[in-house]
């Protein structure tokens, strides 16, 4: 129980969430049922593909994922913002009371928002492997969401099968780096909690200037709340973002045609949905919450690490993994042959 109120009304996030959430396409209970099976059968499957791409071997056999609706996804990322949060709250007030008739409206506003950006993206996202929840789970969670998937699989006109299987290989990779490298998880949890205590809260003027100044310019949220302090920080988490997914980006193509057959024309038609995705109103959208940042993060994540590869094989690109300070900075994602230059024997 936190001694100060929550930052959001998650319970008003998730009802939101579920409310809006647009509807998936459309599945006899047989073909949902078969799907869903097929999801986490591909996820064990994905196991040993990754380990023997990578190199890497978690101490403990994981499980099959945990496959969701578009409100389940969207109420799993609440519990995630609230793992967040809440501590983070409580260190900022640090005792301090806030004016409750204030707290109260903020908190239904903020809740409302939450839930609607989370609607809005639980129709875009295949799966995701989450990191920041509740301490019953601790570990993390390996998540598919099947309405997106088999929508995807049908627009794009790929093998079902290949597409779970090449879906759950980026997914799987996740958990990989995350069960097999022991400092990881605290390392991005602490990371992203020092972007979010760096943010200035206590002058709204100077931030609202900055947000007006920055829509004019088309740039994202992301990059518009940024103090100085923020953008060391953001630098850094970018960096290692873009690593975590280039990486699996790279082992999605490196498991071959011998494992999914149909991968090549999966990679060519999946870029080419990235490339032209949505209405307008859609890249809009994109754009203002960041996720075209993400898009750059997987181009230049996969580009540093199919490099460093080339350059070291998989045993020496694995010394990003011994300690933070192997991991590669912003401007070494952008230049790989900096890190490789830094970090070869």
């Amino acid at each position: 129980m936190t001694s100060t109120p929550a930052p959001v009304d998650y319970a008003l996030a998730v009802r939101t969430a579920r409310r809006l959430a647009p509807a998936g396409p459309q599945l006899t209970l047989a073909e949902a049922a078969d799907a869903v099976q097929e999801l986490r059968d591909v996820t064990v499957q994905a196991e040993e593909h990754v380990r023997a791409v990578t190199g890497l071997v978690p101490p403990v056999p994981p499980g099959p994922a945990t496959v969701v609706d578009r409100p389940g996804w969207a109420e799993g990322n609440v519990d995630g913002f609230r793992a967040v949060l809440e501590p983070l709250t409580e260190r900022l007030l640090d005792g301090k009371r806030p004016n409750a008739a204030a707290t109260a409206v903020t908190r239904r506003v903020t809740g409302v928002q939450m839930g609607a950006v989370l609607a809005w993206l639980s129709s875009r996202v295949l799966g995701q492997y989450e990191v920041f929840l509740p301490p019953e789970h601790a570990t993390g969670r390996l998540t598919l969401v099947a309405p997106n998937i088999v929508e995807t699989e049908r627009r794009l006109g790929v093998d079902p099968s290949d597409f779970r299987l090449w879906v759950a290989l980026h997914e799987v990779t996740h958990r990989t780096q995350f069960t097999a490298v022991p400092w990881l998880h605290d390392h991005v949890r602490g990371e992203v909690e020092a972007l979010l205590t760096a943010t200035r809260l206590d002058d709204p003027v100077a931030l609202v200037s900055r947000v007006r100044e920055g829509l004019a310019e088309k740039r994202s949220l992301v990059e518009l709340v940024q103090s100085d302090e923020q953008r060391v920080v953001l630098d850094r988490v970018t960096a290692l973002m873009s690593l975590l997914e280039g990486h699996a980006e790279h082992v999605m193509d490196g498991v071959g045609p011998a494992v999914v057959p149909s991968v090549r024309e999966i990679r060519r038609r999946f870029q080419q949905r990235r490339a032209h995705r949505g209405s307008p109103l859609d890249r809009l959208l994109r754009r203002v919450l960041g996720m075209d940042l993400k898009a750059l993060q997987y181009a230049e994540g996969k580009a540093f690490v199919d490099h460093a590869v080339g350059a070291l094989g998989m045993a020496g690109f694995n010394r990003v993994w011994e300690s933070p300070a192997a991991l590669p900075t912003r401007e070494e994602v952008r230049a790989p042959q900096r890190w490789v230059d830094r970090t070869a024997p």
